[in-house]
């Protein structure tokens, strides 16, 4: 598929082996600061979604497949780097899930990322094949199976095209989801660092190996880099820095970059526009020191704003951008000018995704979690009852 482009109380402590284990490698020092929300990671996802944003709108629409029919040769050359903003949101992924994680329980995980990713994905996805249904034309198509299926975000592990392309990013996501789960079902979150450490070398050995296709899924061996990066920013930003440590960022640093020149190559074949590696080298680098300052606290005056707000915008403005986007250009231009087309539907989906945020997510994220809670009571319940049966 072509690129498009789309979180704590004391520290836990648990038994292995009838031995307690203080869960310190994922837990602060500092229970205050954990407690706290990390506001720049707001500012920075908020970034990253914008990114995506201008790289479709200002480049990649038209650039290829015929999406858009509108060009925009103003901004296009610096637009086309903004297919990068996948590659932050994958750091600061890594940093929020281990952040998320780190209670050490697996339910709570679980309840947590499922409160937060479906609610405003089914509206998103229902919007969007509602738009695509009534107003696609012979461009865009989707069925209602194909929706049902993607109502369930995991179309792309059943063969299932997504109803938007931005919705790849979901799935590597939600592997990512699937390695933390592991460890948390495994008990092993305080060898979080060990971890990192195997499965980035794991990562260097599958791209200087010829490995089966299988295994690389696994590993996620094209992004894990940026999810170990952003994991490690949070072992530093709880536990402080350390020589480890640092050689895991560097080191995820200079396999991302070797990534990431391999991408560009890919796409500069597909959209037959050269991408320089100067450019792409200063982006990335940019994104693995913007990380190391927020886990090292150094991110001053900046750090302390409050970004909540556009925080919040950052997921339903990455889900529902892109066809809805193309569709009212297609619409729109050239019977209007570009520059009021583009900047117009920017500020549309901006206040499309504040919407989505106030009446879905606010209104629906606490009665939703409350009833996941419930059912994980009975299932918790039910199992018990199959134990005790069994003993007696």
């Amino acid at each position: 598929m072509a690129r498009s482009i789309s979180r704590p109380a004391k520290t836990p402590s648990f038994a292995i082996n009838g031995v307690g284990v203080k869960m310190s490698d994922v837990s602060t020092r500092h229970s205050s600061s954990r407690a706290a929300r990390v506001g720049e990671i707001d500012f920075l996802r908020f970034s990253a979604a914008l990114m995506v944003v201008l790289f479709h709108y200002g480049f990649r629409g038209y650039a290829a497949d015929n999406l858009s029919n509108m060009p925009y040769p103003l901004m296009a050359p610096i637009f086309k780097y903004g297919y990068l903003g996948v590659e932050l949101f994958f750091i600061i992924s890594g940093f929020v899930i281990l952040m998320t994680a780190s209670s050490g329980s697996l339910r709570k995980f679980a309840i947590s990322r499922i409160v937060r990713l479906y609610p405003a994905f089914w509206a998103c996805c229902t919007i969007t094949f509602l738009f695509i249904f009534f107003a696609g034309g012979g461009l865009f198509s989707a069925t209602f199976r194909q929706y049902v299926i993607n109502m369930t975000m995991l179309n792309e592990f059943v063969g299932v095209n997504s109803i938007d392309g931005v919705y790849w990013s979901l799935a590597v996501e939600m592997k990512f989801y699937g390695l933390v789960a592991l460890v948390l079902l495994l008990r092993q979150l305080h060898r979080t660092e060990l971890i990192l450490m195997c499965w980035l070398a794991a990562t260097i050995a599958a791209w200087l190996v010829p490995v089966g296709w299988t295994i690389r899924w696994i590993l996620i061996a094209d992004y894990s880099p940026y999810f170990i990066a952003g994991a490690c920013c949070y072992l530093i930003y709880a536990n402080g820095l350390s020589t480890s440590r640092a050689l895991i960022v560097l080191t995820s640093w200079a396999v991302a970059m070797s990534i990431s020149f391999q991408s560009a190559a890919g796409l500069a074949r597909q959209f037959k526009e050269d991408f320089n590696p100067l450019v792409i080298a200063t982006i990335i680098t940019s994104f693995f020191a913007l990380m190391l300052l927020v886990s090292l606290k150094r991110t001053g005056s900046f750090g302390r704003g409050n970004w909540v707000a556009i925080g919040a915008l950052t997921y339903p403005l990455y889900l529902i951008h892109q066809k809805l986007g193309y569709m009212i250009f297609n619409a729109a231009y050239p019977n209007m000018n570009a520059h009021i087309v583009l900047w117009g539907t920017l500020l549309f989906m901006v206040l499309a995704a504040h919407t989505i945020h106030r009446q879905i997510e606010l209104r629906y994220a606490k009665p939703f979690k409350t009833k996941l809670e419930q059912l994980a009571d009975r299932i918790s319940a039910s199992m018990r009852t199959k134990v005790a049966g069994r003993r007696e």
